[in-house]
């Protein structure tokens, strides 16, 4: 039985609620454009997705991408930064705190009304604070379009990929959309669902019968995988890469614009946070070594906040309350060294 608490305007009404200036929007396609040029190839920056686990809180998040404008100042010429803001937490067994959009105050019951707003407002802030627009993870897949006019990078989880209803979204997408590999690992699966993703789709969306023409930026995340036993397996080593390759090379009718990024913490670290330095490395190390991996492998995910670690109550300011993020002395230190080495 579903008991109706809330209900919820449509997405015009909430945007027309809270519409984007337009210096904000020139802003965000400028940004845009950087990264479609990373995953297309048209540029040889690196496209660095970093962030906090889960946005719990818009003041930290804030100081977090103020701080972030100030690095990006230093390496924009090697880099496109792009703040991961992320506004719904997926959560394996389907309970738990599920992030801003559902819980504006996660010490507090849900109101994904006040949650929506909140996350607006949010996003409109990180654009006017610091000039950077966000990514941020797709979870519900009728919900993008509340937010698609303020961010520059959409993510499908692991969980996700291979939902029918993220890979026909993921097509209407006119921004880079990053596609985890599932949970299991397998490459047939992610590549089939970048494939779908990348097609041209007819599907119902928001009491429509919409139409799309695919999404040529869709592309592949290497997150690791977990096995039949629970324990975390990591796929950001060489010989993986060069299988996610090989897959985009013998995809049945082609694939566009081969990219992979890499997702340097979940199950490439354990979520041993600071093991996140190492893997992006060694990533660099390889790609540096060849050719064919530099030119596929177009940058990296990294979960970093204003205070390393995590906590499980919102007391420490700038401290994540989900999964353990580098802190910020650590984040400025690894962004220099990858701009360093791009």
């Amino acid at each position: 039985m579903f008991q109706r608490q809330i209900e919820i305007p449509t997405f015009e009404e909430i945007r027309a609620e809270q519409p984007v200036k337009r210096e904000l929007a020139a802003i965000k396609q400028e940004r845009d454009e950087l990264a479609k040029d990373v995953i297309a190839g048209r540029s040889d920056k690196l496209l660095l997705i970093i962030g906090p686990c889960s946005a719990h809180e818009s003041a930290p998040v804030l100081e977090y991408v103020k701080r972030l404008s100030k690095l990006n100042e230093k390496v924009k010429d090697k880099l496109v930064i792009v703040p991961r803001v992320y506004t719904a937490k997926p959560r394996t067994r389907g309970v738990g705190y599920k992030g801003m959009f559902s819980q504006p105050d996660p010490e507090h019951k849900e109101d994904t009304l006040k949650g929506i707003r909140m996350i607006r407002s949010l996003l409109l802030n990180v654009i006017e604070e610091s000039g950077l627009s966000a990514a941020d993870e797709m979870l519900y897949p009728e919900n993008y379009a509340y937010v698609e006019d303020l961010l520059t990078y959409v993510a499908v989880g692991a969980r996700s990929s291979e939902n029918q209803m993220h890979r026909l979204v993921s097509s209407g997408i006119e921004l880079p959309v990053g596609i985890k590999n599932s949970t299991g690992g397998s490459i047939p699966v992610l590549i089939n669902s970048i494939f779908a993703a990348q097609s041209a789709q007819v599907f119902k969306y928001h009491n429509y019968q919409v139409q799309t023409d695919g999404n040529p930026y869709a592309h592949a995340v290497l997150r690791g995988r977990v096995d039949n036993y629970g324990n975390d397996i990591p796929n950001y080593h060489y010989e993986t890469v060069m299988q996610v390759i090989e897959g985009y090379q013998n995809a049945e009718g082609g694939l566009k614009n081969p990219a992979v990024i890499i997702d340097a913490n979940h199950s490439n670290s354990g979520k041993r946070f600071r093991q996140q330095i190492r893997i992006v490395e060694e990533v660099m190390q390889n790609r540096s070594y060849d050719a064919d991996f530099k030119k596929i492998v177009k940058g990296f995910m990294i979960e970093s906040f204003l205070v390393e670690g995590c906590q499980k109550h919102d007391v420490v300011f700038g401290q994540s309350i989900t999964d353990p993020c580098l802190g910020w002395e650590d984040t400025e230190r690894l962004v220099l060294e990858i701009a360093d080495k791009a």
